[in-house]
């Protein structure tokens, strides 16, 4: 997949869906779909937006469910030719609906197709609505798709509705909305290793610091990376938080790896969030500690059934 911050290098003609997709879940991905398969003649393109719009005018760094390399790696697994990143600034802020059509849509990415939600929004202060860009679009020549709101138990599938299931740490609700498992993807680096001096090796992950994360406590989870030398997940278990047992003062994310040994500094992994197992809590020795984290493998490899 061809990936671009810049109008003048991207690939054309093109078929774009519109959007800033932050989730890739259920609801981007039907918006996406429209654009994919098409004649192979125009080049089938996710048109997004870095930084986030929120971002650029709250001056906040706002956490993100799909960071850029998670972001593309959904949109190459659905088939996605193309990812354009258009760097959100001052100038296309002040873009009315017309000239950000003409200039982004027509002029560089010589559009033939566009797909966008129901409830998108753009131009200079959110002024355009998905019947604009219909209107203004289609004068230029260029089909538009205008895809309703998709919903699962009656409530809108969004970017925020899968944060606050997040937050809650209700792992059912977010990955039903998402269309898949939370995934947190990192390296693993050197803590300070207390898992193992109890039993209970862990993997340190560091993840980018704009990853949304979820509920502290600890997670059933599904292990994924080339180190772990296996066709199949890695069962285990993960918790995020700041180790108040030990008076920890940093947040960490640590996983444990059931039935497997091995050196993973360094290492990337993927690791995907099945279950919340229950809060991060205190104890009042190492000894309560361990005894904790033995049940918690116990409740994970219940509840992980194990794909076959």
């Amino acid at each position: 997949m061809w990936i671009t911050s810049s109008l003048t290098n991207s690939l054309t003609p093109t078929a774009v869906a519109l959007g800033n997709f932050d989730g890739i879940h259920q609801g981007h991905r039907q918006v996406i779909s429209p654009v994919l398969n098409g004649d192979g003649h125009d080049r089938s393109t996710v048109v997004s937006f870095s930084p986030h719009p929120r971002e650029f005018f709250s001056g906040q760094p706002r956490a993100l469910l799909t960071p850029q390399s998670e972001k593309a790696h959904q949109l190459q697994m659905m088939g996605v030719e193309q990812l354009v990143l258009l760097p959100f600034n001052r100038e296309l802020a002040a873009l009315d609906p017309q000239q950000f059509v003409e200039e982004v849509l027509v002029r560089h990415l010589r559009a033939k197709q566009v797909s966008i939600g129901q409830d998108f929004r753009f131009g200079c202060k959110r002024s355009g609505t998905a019947t604009d860009l219909h209107n203004i679009a289609e004068a230029c020549g260029i089909g538009v798709t205008i895809v309703p709101l998709f919903t699962f138990k009656g409530k809108r599938i969004s970017t925020s509705a899968i944060r606050e299931a997040l937050d809650q740490g209700d792992l059912t609700m977010a990955n039903r909305m998402l269309g898949r498992s939370y995934s947190l993807v990192g390296e693993v680096v050197e803590g300070q290793q207390l898992g193992r001096t109890i039993g209970f090796p862990t993997a340190n992950l560091q993840v980018p610091p704009e990853k949304f994360l979820p509920r502290q406590g600890v997670y059933g989870v599904r292990v994924f990376g080339e180190a772990l030398n296996s066709d199949q997940p890695v069962l285990g278990v993960m918790n995020i938080g700041n180790r108040p047992t030990v008076n920890g003062t940093q947040q960490t994310i640590e996983v444990h790896l059931l039935d497997w040994m091995g050196d993973l500094y360094g290492q990337t992994l993927t690791v995907e969030l099945e279950q919340f197992i229950r809060p991060e809590q205190k104890f009042a020795s190492l000894d309560e500690l361990k005894a904790q984290i033995k049940a918690d493998c116990e409740t994970a490899r219940a509840m992980l059934v194990p794909v076959s």
